[in-house]
C-alpha cells in the first residue's frame, strides 16, 4: 500500500508528463498548462488511486479516472474564479486575470471536455464511472449556483448551507473514492461506504475551514484570519450565530455586516463566541468526522489496507491550518 505522499509524487510526475493539450492555439492551451503546472494538493485524484488500491494494484483505469477527476476539478476552479472575480489562485494570477475573460471561459470549457477524453480510456465499468462522474459534475454546478444565490439571501439556514457545501465540495471527494473503487471491482456496499466516507469527510473539512478562517492561528494559517467575515460570506459560523442570537446580538451582527472597519472581525468573533456558534461549529466538525471514520471502518476490507486512507483523513480533519 502506498502513502498519500508517495501517490501525490507519482501522480504529479505522470500528470505533468502527459498533459493532453496540443500546442496550438496557444491562446487556449497555454492558460490550461499554466494553471495545471501551478500544482495543488491533488487530494481528489489521489483519493481515487488510494480507493483503487484497496481492491487491487493501481490499474491504468484508475489513473485515467484520476486524471479526469483532476481536470474536472481545475475546470471548476477556473470558472469559480471568474464568478468570484478572484485575482489570485495558489498565490499566482488567476487565468482570467492573466489571460483575459474569454481565455478563462474557453480554457475551462476545453479542460472539462478533456476530462471526458481521459475517462474514455477506461476499459472496465465505464458506464458506471460515467454515470457517477456526470451526476457529480451536475451537482457541483448546482452547488456553485446555490453559493452565488446565498450572497443575495438573508434566510439561509444551516440545512441550506450543509446542502450547498455537500454539492460544491463534498460530492467530488466522494466521487473520487467511489470511482477508484469501481475501477478496482469494488462495486456495491464497499463502493457506497467509500462514497459516504468521502462525503462526510468533505463536510467536516469545509466546516473546519470555516472555523479556521475565523479562529485559526494566523502564523500557522500563513494569513490573517477573518477573510470570510470581511467578505460577509454565509458560513456555518455566521448562520449559526444569527440562529442563536438574541434580539440585541442579532442587531449587532447585522450592523457589523454593513461595516468595513478594523473592528468588524474582532466584533464578529466576539459574537460568534457569545452565541456559542464557535462551539457548535467544532461539534459539527467532530460529528461529521466520526461519521466519516465510521463509514471507512465499515468498508469490508482488512484494516491494514485502509491505514493510508485513515492517516490522510486524520490529517485533513484534525488540521490547524
Amino acid at each position: 500500500m502506498h502513502s498519500f505522499t508517495d501517490l501525490v509524487a507519482s501522480f504529479e510526475s505522470r500528470f505533468t508528463a502527459s498533459l493532453p493539450f496540443p500546442q496550438t492555439p496557444e491562446t487556449i492551451y497555454d492558460p490550461c498548462r499554466y494553471l495545471l503546472q501551478l500544482g495543488g494538493k491533488r487530494i481528489r485524484p489521489v483519493l481515487c488511486l488510494m480507493a483503487n488500491e484497496l481492491f487491487e494494484d493501481i490499474s491504468e483505469d484508475a489513473w485515467s479516472a484520476a486524471f479526469g477527476i483532476e481536470l474536472l476539478h481545475n475546470f471548476t476552479l477556473i470558472h469559480d474564479d471568474i464568478m468570484d472575480k478572484a485575482p489570485l489562485r495558489r498565490g499566482k494570477p488567476t487565468i482570467h486575470h492573466k489571460y483575459g475573460l474569454t481565455a478563462g471561459i474557453l480554457c475551462g470549457d476545453v479542460m472539462c471536455i478533456y476530462a471526458y477524453e481521459e475517462l474514455a480510456k477506461i476499459k472496465k465499468s465505464l458506464p458506471q464511472v460515467l454515470q457517477l462522474f456526470n451526476r457529480t459534475a451536475i451537482e457541483i454546478c448546482e452547488g456553485q449556483q446555490l453559493d452565488m444565490d446565498f450572497e443575495h439571501r438573508n434566510d439561509v439556514s444551516i440545512g441550506d448551507y450543509i446542502h450547498m457545501i455537500t454539492l460544491k465540495t463534498s460530492v467530488l471527494l466522494a466521487c473520487s473514492l467511489k470511482m477508484g473503487a469501481i475501477a478496482g471491482g469494488g462495486l456495491g456496499d464497499s463502493a457506497n461506504k467509500l462514497y459516504a466516507f468521502g462525503k462526510n469527510m468533505g463536510l467536516a473539512f469545509q466546516l473546519q475551514d470555516d472555523y479556521l478562517d475565523a479562529f485559526g492561528d494566523t502564523v500557522k494559517l500563513g494569513k490573517q484570519n477573518g477573510g470570510d467575515i470581511k467578505a460577509n460570506k454565509k458560513t456555518y459560523l455566521l448562520i449559526k450565530a444569527l440562529e442563536n442570537a438574541d434580539v440585541t446580538q442579532k442587531k449587532e451582527i447585522e450592523k457589523l455586516l454593513k461595516e468595513d472597519t478594523e473592528s468588524k472581525v474582532p466584533g464578529m468573533l466576539e459574537l460568534y463566541s457569545k452565541t456559542k456558534a464557535d462551539i457548535q461549529c467544532r461539534e459539527a466538525v467532530a460529528q461529521y468526522s466520526k461519521m466519516a471514520f465510521d463509514c471507512l471502518e465499515d468498508v469490508a476490507i482488512p484494516a491494514k489496507r485502509k491505514h493510508p486512507l485513515l492517516e490522510l483523513a486524520n490529517y485533513l480533519l484534525m488540521r490547524e491550518f
